[in-house]
């Protein structure tokens, strides 16, 4: 456990003795909750050769829930007393009184009691590696990443979190969880006069759970020469054209598509309209659940916390639901929503173990956690040679999306022709646009498992206020046909 205190002996840890002191202060209510969030972060970074300042985090904190009366209550504090929990608690219960009156909607909370932990599994653990060993392999990562002077920025990154959560409530849920964060970067950017580029590993996407192994899963150690050569031959090479062809997304770049139009708009806090004066609202409306066609019948897409290596992999969410993978859309057809147990209630659909937060000074609220396009049965070569005129991209580096998350517009950082089955010479600023109601429908080849990628992001903002979560995607390589494609001067 994080936080553990030994002196003259064995001491309960922090964990330990908040869960005593909730078990003695929990009032007299419906409900009530307390949510321990302990984190340390750890970010390393060579930048043109130089060792940048280490940044280091260590936080924590709890969140108590207090549902009574009809209302419901939030405090956080990070005075992790005896008395700054009760104090907490009768802040909560204060405000479940005085929103009591004013709820638009009924103050559920989960009613099955959870009893469990979940651990990710770490192979090499960052802090059994010496700081020596991990800045010397960044150093030798940014040597690589240049050579000819026209690279004029680069960059090696490794960035560590490891997160422990403890979830109590006063009618016996206890759920413990030991998190462990690993996010590698690559970046180099090319110029000659008015022309910059840029290449990324993944569009810094390789972000997995686990330990120091995920940098060989991943193949961080052998990418670097790699983008360096590419990022040269995007700087010589023409603008992608202008027209609508088939569309060969790899991985890196399907990963945002299935964020945006799909995770998005899915969520069943934006489908109610919770977040339309922020982040907006959805397409999608209750009745599409079980009925709508939403992509092309090889369109198979799951949530799925339970699988270990992904970036928001879990055992149970923040409020305590036991996490399962489940189908979002199954065979092209929408089956249910992005929702945990209060969305569920309000709505009446079917949803997921997804009410989640970004740390301790913050409520849970829908997110996407783990959200994968399942692989299908055609070879790379295969959906290459199946297109007459098209273009294959690779890499995020741009997006836009409508405030209903419709209408959007991505661009990536490198794209190569195809041609009569063929792929020809290489394009820069690929860009292309579409309507996710229909786009996902022109889906006409989907990846076998070979061409499957395990990715996500660290950086998903949502809520007022806002939350900034991790979110893992895993695709294969697929084609989508009549797009609408675009370069750098359209």
């Amino acid at each position: 456990m994080l936080y553990t205190v030994k002196k003259g002996g064995v001491v309960p840890s922090l964990p330990e003795r908040l869960e005593t002191w909730f078990r003695e202060a929990a009032p007299a209510v419906r409900f009530c909750s307390l949510r321990y969030v302990g984190e340390r972060s750890e970010s390393l970074s060579v930048r043109r050769d130089v060792v940048e300042p280490i940044a280091s985090g260590d936080d924590a904190g709890v969140m108590i829930t207090v549902a009574d009366g009809g209302g419901l209550g939030y405090a956080g504090t990070s005075d992790l007393s005896l008395d700054g929990l009760r104090r907490a608690m009768t802040r909560a219960r204060d405000w479940a009184a005085r929103s009591a009156e004013r709820m638009s909607f009924p103050a559920t909370t989960p009613q099955a009691p959870s009893r469990g932990d979940y651990r990710t599994p770490v192979a090499i653990p960052w802090d059994d590696v010496p700081l020596r060993d991990k800045i010397d392999l960044l150093r030798t990562q940014s040597e690589r990443l240049h050579g000819d002077p026209r690279i004029v920025d680069w960059d090696a990154s490794l960035w560590h979190v490891e997160t422990e959560t403890l979830y109590l409530t006063a009618d016996g849920t206890r759920v413990h969880q030991t998190l462990n964060h690993l996010v590698p970067g690559l970046g180099c950017t090319a110029n000659d006069g008015p022309e910059t580029v840029s290449r990324t590993f993944g569009g810094r996407g390789f972000c997995r759970q686990g330990g120091l192994e995920v940098l060989d899963q991943t193949g961080f150690r052998d990418a670097a020469p790699g983008l360096a050569e590419e990022v040269l031959e995007l700087l010589a090479a023409p603008n992608c054209p202008t027209g609508t062809m088939d569309l060969l997304l790899a991985p890196d770049q399907l990963i945002l598509q299935i964020h945006e139009s799909i995770g998005h708009p899915l969520e069943l806090d934006r489908i109610l309209g919770d977040e339309r004066n922020y982040a907006g609202t959805s397409f999608v409306t209750p009745g599409m659940f079980g009925t709508y066609r939403y992509g092309s019948e090889l369109l198979n897409v799951t949530f799925d916390p339970s699988d270990p290596g992904q970036f928001a992999s879990y055992g149970y969410d923040d409020e305590g639901l036991p996490a399962r993978r489940e189908y979002i859309i199954k065979d092209g057809v929408l089956q249910r929503g992005l929702g945990g147990h209060l969305s569920q209630q309000r709505t009446g659909l079917a949803g997921v173990a997804n009410s989640r937060a970004t740390s301790w000074n913050r409520p849970p609220i829908d997110r996407m956690a783990n959200l994968n396009l399942e692989p299908g049965d055609s070879t790379f070569e295969d959906m290459v040679g199946s297109i007459e005129d098209g273009v294959f991209m690779q890499t995020n580096c741009s997006w836009s999306i409508d405030d209903s998350r419709n209408k959007f517009q991505f661009g990536c950082e490198r794209g190569t022709l195809i041609r009569d089955g063929e792929r020809q010479e290489v394009v820069k600023k690929p860009n292309y646009r579409g309507l996710s109601a229909t786009f996902w429908r022109n889906l006409v080849r989907v990846g076998n498992p070979a061409s499957r990628e395990v990715l996500g992001t660290p950086f998903c903002g949502k809520g007022e206020p806002n939350q900034v979560i991790r979110v893992g995607h895993a695709a294969p390589a697929c084609v989508f046909s009549g797009v609408q494609v675009f370069g750098g001067e359209a």
